[in-house]
C-alpha cells in the first residue's frame, strides 16, 4: 500500500513539473499562433432562398407548369421529364420571360452576371424536395431538374 501511495505521489509530482516546464518554455506565455487571426472578418451565411416556399401542387400549377405526381416520383425518371417539359415550354423565349413565368409558378429566382437560378425548395415528411431551373447566358435551353434528399429511412 505504501508503494502505491509513493508511485501516486511521484506521478502527481511529475505532472506538476511538466506543466511548469511547458508553461515556461516561452517565458510563461502561450506559444505564438502561426496562423493569422482576423476575428470578425468572415461574411455572414447566406439567407435561405427557399425559406417560406410552399409545395407546388401535384398536377398543373396556376402558372401552367405541370409538376405531375411528384410526391411519389423517382427522381431518376421524374427529373429528365421535368427538364424536357421546361425546355419545350420555354423554347424561343427570353431569359426575362422565362424567369417571370417560373416565378408565377412558385420558383424563387436569383440572378448573377451570367446566369439566373430559380428554385423551389421545400421540406415534407423529413425529405427535402428541390426543383430547379438554371438559365445561362449563351445557352438556348434551360437546365432543369428535381432532387429529393431524405433524413433517415424512408
Amino acid at each position: 500500500m505504501r508503494f502505491f501511495a509513493l508511485v501516486l505521489a511521484v506521478a502527481l509530482g511529475a505532472c506538476a513539473a511538466a506543466n511548469e516546464v511547458v508553461g515556461n518554455v516561452t517565458g510563461g506565455e502561450a506559444p505564438a499562433n502561426p496562423f493569422p487571426v482576423e476575428r470578425g472578418s468572415a461574411l455572414p451565411p447566406p439567407a435561405m432562398s427557399g425559406a417560406g416556399q410552399t409545395a407546388p401542387p401535384e398536377g398543373v400549377a396556376s402558372g401552367g407548369i405541370d409538376f405531375g405526381r411528384w410526391r411519389g416520383a423517382d427522381p431518376a425518371s421524374y427529373a429528365p421529364a421535368f427538364q424536357s417539359q421546361l425546355r419545350q415550354r420555354y423554347a424561343g423565349q427570353t431569359a426575362s420571360q422565362i424567369r417571370a413565368n417560373l416565378e408565377a409558378n412558385g420558383f424563387a429566382c436569383t440572378a448573377a452576371a451570367d446566369r439566373t437560378e430559380c428554385r423551389i425548395e421545400i421540406m415534407e415528411r423529413q425529405c427535402a424536395h428541390d426543383w430547379y431551373a438554371v438559365l445561362e447566358r449563351g445557352r438556348a435551353e434551360p437546365v432543369a431538374g428535381f432532387d429529393i434528399m431524405c433524413l433517415g429511412a424512408r
